[in-house]
């Protein structure tokens, strides 16, 4: 039977107890780690072995937020530090191809960082296009607010990651650049007519339709459903990004326990499904609500199913590499230099 069609998150840096049995009777597709769970390299990677121990599958992914600058659960001394998206777009404004190559380099030295603990997905690039008027909880985390260079640098850094052997996940799909409220917060409403949608924030994504996983964003866009976030809209899901953007990878929900969505969270968990998300995602650990969000989803669809495998199929073992040189390269690269 196919796993549960939700990722879970876990409370602390080790697996108790009752969260492996809970685990192991709900059997989640896969887990995400934050901060919380991350102290040092052999915790981490104790951990994720722990976390796939616990639904007996060596292939359960796990899951990171690791976009570099503000957005990174792996923090310096213990891990080394990545420039925020936007460096990338500002190399890539003055220098296309070293900005090209530079948003590579620095996916294929994120891939390096966690492919040595086991994590195989990293949830990026952010293909949002951010807006004057927008939240700042996009901002710098974005490539770009010109659709084109955002593609181009967002495609770089994913085939970066895949080099090195981990999954990238294009988020936050159809666009939540436009927002201007926080959806961690409450939930943000774009009245922007469908057509500047498509002609403008929708083109990243639909240069990167290719890719194996996306995140949906909890906003509101009128234009095409006035009463339901993107996460919960079938119509959304199905007339934008099935079929406007041609997004056929899996699509996950971005986190189930924000405050843009109403509910609880197993109603949360029901609707995203229903409205079309392949796999839901919940983060924070706690033991409750996880328990609620399990018992409203079932197992994988078949399409969803069939969307992992291939997937799956995308990631190869990475070749050799040389992180130290690579990191060397990459701030000369960003400091407008010239070595090779």
């Amino acid at each position: 039977m196919p796993p549960r069609a939700v990722i879970f998150g876990c409370a602390g840096p080790r697996l108790g107890d009752d969260e492996a049995a809970f685990f192991r009777e709900a059997d989640p597709l896969g887990f995400i780690l934050f901060q919380r769970n991350c102290e040092s390299r052999d915790q981490l990677s104790t951990l994720v072995d722990a976390l796939r121990d616990s639904v007996g599958r060596a292939d359960a992914p796990v899951l990171i937020d690791q976009e570099g600058g503000r957005v990174a659960r792996l923090k310096p001394p213990e891990w080394p530090e990545s420039p925020a998206a936007a460096r990338f777009g500002e190399l890539g404004r003055r220098d296309p191809e070293k900005g090209r190559d530079a948003a590579w380099l620095n996916g294929r030295l994120l891939a390096d960082t966690l492919y040595r603990h086991g994590i195989d997905v990293d949830c990026v690039p952010v293909l949002d296009l951010p807006q004057p008027d927008g939240s700042d909880i996009i901002g710098d985390r974005a490539f770009d607010d010109d659709p084109r260079r955002a593609a181009e640098l967002g495609r770089a850094m994913a085939e970066g990651l895949l080099a090195g052997g981990v999954l990238p996940v294009i988020k936050h799909v159809p666009g939540h650049g436009r927002a201007r409220m926080d959806s961690h917060v409450g939930l943000p409403e774009v009245d922007t007519p469908f057509d500047e949608l498509a002609r403008h924030d929708f083109v990243p994504f639909r240069a990167l339709n290719d890719m194996p996983l996306a995140m949906t964003a909890h906003v509101r866009f009128t234009a095409v459903d006035p009463a339901q976030p993107a996460t919960l809209s079938a119509q959304v899901i199905e007339r934008v990004i099935r079929d406007e953007i041609g997004i056929d990878g899996l699509l996950i929900s971005d986190d189930l326990s924000m405050n843009a969505l109403a509910g609880t969270l197993g109603e949360r968990a029901a609707a995203a499904t229903a409205a079309g998300c392949d796999v839901v995602l919940h983060c924070n650990g706690d033991g409750t609500e996880m328990a609620d969000v399990a018992a409203a989803t079932g197992a994988m669809t078949e399409a969803a199913a069939v969307r992992w495998q291939r997937a799956r199929g995308m990631v190869r073992p990475p070749e050799p590499f040389e992180p130290v040189a690579g990191r060397d390269r990459l701030q000369d690269l960003l400091a407008g230099g010239t070595a090779s």
